[in-house]
């Protein structure tokens, strides 16, 4: 077939490029789809949603201010409404391991709304990518703004209604097992004794501290640099821009987005993406921690703890029948162990700013955004297919109680701490119960007993 027949011919400042007849996108979006095939990732959808919200936001502005034709604006308007729906995702192509700040990724946005908005005004005038489409912009100003409005609707709109979910999940556990005694551990060694209620409850407050931090983490991606264009300074701006652009974002998103107190830190930094991303490895490092302890507490089921029951999703083994693992947790973990490393991706490419701007930008986004987008689905996951379903072995919570040697520190206010040491120690030699070795001893008064209690310990 004849090439001609596939391809149109466009040209840009470094000359002829061959794109796709089909194609919304340019000679730009072609050549980053020529010199970044690394990763086959590209930015997510709803980072895409953000940057056609700017452009409608933009076009309406400029409208508004008498320097974009109303007819040329309303198709931009409609177009990148039409981006914003989801109607042309299949066009945004260019990798996430791309050019420094992402202007290729600006850029491809732009000749995608340019060329349907070319097509929705009959072809009668062309709508040019730059200036028309990117007028009053630049990528070191709506990037940064993309990422910021794209992370806060992923994070009010499914992470933190994930984390609740997961919260009450755990505190709904509590309740249940709040009558359980067990014996608690520390150092993986016997402890004093425990409610298991109280261990889940815990759990419940942490993820509750986790999901407190990122909604005032919130405040600080409600910033958006809008207007600052290249460096920060504002350049060839209509007056009232920045303020009208706000104004539109805010009434297409319903969210209370504002200006910087300083335009120039917030194109030179990440500062949000790198503390949220801080916040989310807190939350990773909790979850590997919770998803341990209940993989311990279920251990077994007949040479663990096996204090706790999991639900059985799927055969543990290909070679031992009738196994079955802790699979949701061990996914649970990974993902963790993943959130953990992408956090030092992004602290590495915050180091990277440099001068005016970071240039580290598009592999910010996407490791920021993929992070939470992780964070939600695992979680998701693991309430109803775990955390629901974990049932009470109530019999070993018992026995490992009784057998604990920790019992006796509630002998050492009466008997000294040396006294309750050796009769523990006896206890641990003898392999006998601390009741046994106090019976023995003929210390086994009802004042002991008492104090050995493990419901009045607990």
């Amino acid at each position: 077939m004849d090439a001609s027949s596939q391809y149109r011919m466009e040209n840009d400042t470094l000359g002829s490029i061959m794109v796709p007849k089909s194609a919304y996108y340019g000679s730009q979006t072609q050549r980053a789809i020529d010199n970044f095939n690394i990763s086959g990732i590209t930015l997510p959808r709803v980072f895409i949603k953000a940057q056609g919200i700017i452009k409608a936001a933009s076009a309406t502005t400029n409208m508004a201010l008498g320097t974009l034709a109303p007819d040329m604006g309303k198709a931009i308007v409609q177009a990148a409404e039409e981006v914003i729906e989801g109607k042309w995702d299949n066009e945004f192509v260019v990798d996430v391991y791309q050019a420094g700040a992402g202007t290729s990724q600006n850029m491809n946005v732009n000749e995608v709304i340019a060329s349907r908005a070319t097509e929705l005004g009959g072809g009668t005038q062309r709508v040019n990518p730059n200036d028309h489409v990117n007028m009053s912009q630049s990528t070191n100003d709506t990037f940064p703004s993309a990422l910021n409005m794209a992370a806060t609707e992923e994070i009010t709109a499914r992470l933190l209604p994930a984390l609740s979910q997961l919260q009450e999940a755990f505190q709904k556990k509590a309740d249940q097992f709040m009558p359980i005694l067990k014996a608690g551990r520390t150092h993986l060694h016997d402890g004093v004794p425990i409610r298991l209620g109280q261990e889940f409850s815990g759990y419940a407050e942490t993820v509750n501290t986790v999901r407190q931090q990122l909604t005032e983490r919130l405040d600080g991606l409600y910033v958006l640099g809008l207007g600052g264009n290249a460096v920060g300074t504002k350049g060839s701006l209509q007056p009232g821009y920045i303020p009208k652009v706000m104004e539109e974002v805010r009434k297409r998103t319903n969210m209370p987005f504002r200006e910087p107190i300083n335009i120039f830190s917030f194109m030179q930094n990440m500062n949000e993406p790198i503390r949220c991303m801080l916040t989310l490895k807190e939350l990773a490092t909790h979850l590997i921690k919770i998803t341990s302890d209940l993989r311990l507490l279920s251990s077994g089921p007949r040479t663990g703890l096996a204090e706790i029951t999991l639900p059985s999703v799927q055969p543990g083994s290909t070679i031992m029948p009738g196994k079955v693992n802790p699979a949701i947790l061990e996914m649970t973990h990974m993902v963790c162990c993943q959130v953990i490393g992408y956090e030092t991706a992004v602290a590495t490419a915050g180091i990277a700013g440099q001068l005016e701007i970071n240039v580290m930008m598009p592999v910010i986004a996407h490791t920021f955004l993929h992070a939470i987008d992780l964070m939600v689905n695992a979680i998701n996951t693991l309430v109803p297919k775990c955390i629901n379903g974990i049932d009470v072995n109530q019999a070993n919570c018992e026995r490992w109680m009784n057998e604990s040697l920790s019992l006796v520190t509630g002998l050492s206010p009466s008997l000294g701490y040396d006294m309750a040491s050796q009769i523990g120690m006896s206890a641990d030699e003898e392999n006998k119960t601390i009741k046994q070795i106090l019976m023995e001893k003929g210390l086994l008064t009802d004042e002991v007993i008492q104090a050995i209690d493990p419901k009045g310990m607990a």
